[in-house]
């Protein structure tokens, strides 16, 4: 398959269909290097990254349910189980953080663009080394409580929960915007 052919096929694999095994430790790390190789204007490195893995998927499962309940008392169990069960699936979960200088010559909109490339860096390296991976966020991604749970500092926020592991079925395809719905001319 050619870069381009495989480009063209790139999909999320949803995390409810990954499965054991996950990447080792050496790949976590190859993958953690190809995640840095995205523009990174001024040479910020403004992101790093978070495993959660094992037992402490479950652990954060646990975590984030419980400020749930906290925040709503009668919150139903539905919402709560879907808490506990948001990273037991992928047998794997980097969280890819923005750490984000303030004031820096370097726009903080164009830090953040760099830690999302990081982000979109994990999903290709880990499709491209056989797994399937899939980006999610949802409330826990821009909750307080849960960035100083996962130790986030004031300048840093998350980007993403990059779900990574074998698939148990295949991607699934969505439609497409069309190039010409997409592409304008500037003309003087």
């Amino acid at each position: 398959m050619t870069p381009w052919d495989f480009l063209n096929r790139r999909l999320s694999v949803p995390s409810r269909l990954l499965g054991e095994p996950g990447p080792d430790d050496a790949t976590v790390e190859a993958l953690v290097r190809l995640a840095a190789r995205v523009p990174d204007h001024g040479r910020l490195a403004p992101w790093r990254f978070i495993r959660v893995a094992g037992d402490a998927r479950q652990a954060l499962g646990e975590r984030l349910a419980a400020l749930t309940k906290a925040g709503d008392p009668e919150a139903p169990d539905a919402a709560l189980e879907k808490d506990r069960g948001r990273f037991n699936r992928a047998p794997l979960v980097l969280v890819v953080v923005a750490r984000l200088v303030p004031g820096h010559k370097v726009p903080e909109l164009e830090q953040l663009l760099s830690a999302g490339l990081a982000a979109y860096n994990l999903l290709l390296g880990a499709e491209a080394l056989g797994f399937g991976a899939q980006w999610l966020t949802g409330w826990p991604a821009y909750d307080a409580e849960v960035a100083r749970l996962l130790g986030l500092a004031a300048n840093e926020r998350i980007v993403a929960f990059v779900h990574i592991g074998t698939p148990t079925g295949p991607g699934i395809e969505r439609p497409r915007p069309e190039p010409s719905e997409l592409l304008a001319d500037w003309r003087p």
